[in-house]
């Protein structure tokens, strides 16, 4: 059974910064060959995927609403994977989730991914 944990949400002003981490723990998690996907859902609105990594090669996408300001990593060491945010605007205001599944999925959709964090609040004004 896998669990995911995230952490690093908070309150910050338009422009700050926030670094969100998703760890993976359970005795049947392997940190190789796993899509790690962030998504985000504001009140009212569909759940987003944000961006998403491969812990296999580092492959990643992102959400072309985050592009040049958010960068997700992978830690495989410590069955981490991080999300680095900058420039926040407050439309970025959501529960963000991380999610995993096996494998790499180039467009991830939330419907790909069965493993679900229970969410962090990430709050922009």
């Amino acid at each position: 059974h896998v669990q995911l944990v995230e952490s690093g949400g908070g309150s910050v002003q338009a422009g700050g910064s926030l670094r969100l981490s998703c760890t993976a723990s359970g005795d049947t998690y392997s940190s190789s060959g796993n899509c790690m996907g962030w998504f985000r859902q504001a009140p009212g609105k569909e759940r987003e995927g944000v961006a998403a990594i491969y812990t296999g090669d580092g492959s990643a996408y992102y959400a072309d609403s985050v592009k040049g300001r958010f960068t997700v990593s992978r830690d495989n060491a410590n069955n981490t994977v991080n999300l680095m945010m900058n420039s926040l605007k407050p439309e970025d205001t959501a529960m963000y989730y991380c999610a995993a599944r096996t494998g790499w999925v180039p467009q991830p959709e939330a419907t790909d991914f069965h493993i679900w964090g229970l969410g962090t609040q990430v709050t922009v004004s």
